[in-house]
């Protein structure tokens, strides 16, 4: 259920474009994504940050899109959120030595310090990997294949995260092994 409601506002993003456009498609987009977030706060009861700022993002850049008709706006949307996932879990890591991951999901995840680490480091070259690629496309291929790409490059986070599970799970700890 959960995936489903990720990939909706996508899904009908590239519905309303392959049928009215770009304008309609953004616009398709931010109602979506202001339904996904509302959803997502009625089972929740609470919006986590990546939330928060993917809508304050999809709003600004949609909205700049249909004011200026400029799709340019909308295209480099995901540039500049990955971009600044990388930045920010970056400089969390090294400048502030704190590990933001952990510190949003240390609390339902018991990992070693080192995973944690890895995890971190991994995220902040998945998210540069994912800003640099949205990047490229945008600068060298049509609207509509931009489109596309973000309807089919939904392939890389289902491999991030299932490759993410598959490093975590030999580190989990059994809460029903009994204690030696």
């Amino acid at each position: 259920m959960r995936i489903l409601i990720d990939f909706l506002p996508i899904l009908l993003f590239f519905g309303a474009y392959k049928f009215y456009g770009i304008y309609v498609g953004t616009a398709v987009l931010m109602a979506a994504t202001v339904a996904q977030m509302g959803l997502i706060y009625a089972i929740d009861r609470r919006l986590q940050t990546m939330h928060k700022a993917t809508l304050v993002l999809i709003l600004l850049f949609g909205t700049l899109t249909l004011v200026l008709q400029d799709d340019r706006f909308i295209k480099w949307k995901p540039t500049v959120l990955y971009g600044a996932m990388a930045l920010a879990l970056a400089v969390a890591l090294w400048a502030l030595k704190k590990n933001f991951l952990k510190m949003l999901l240390g609390g339902q995840l018991a990992l070693p310090d080192t995973v944690w680490t890895r995890l971190t480091v991994a995220w902040i070259a998945y998210c540069a990997f994912m800003s640099a690629i949205n990047a490229y496309v945008v600068l060298n291929y049509s609207t509509e294949a931009w489109v596309d790409f973000k309807l089919w490059g939904y392939v890389f986070p289902l491999v991030f995260l299932i490759g993410q599970g598959i490093y975590i799970a030999p580190h989990l700890k059994d809460d029903d092994e009994p204690a030696a």
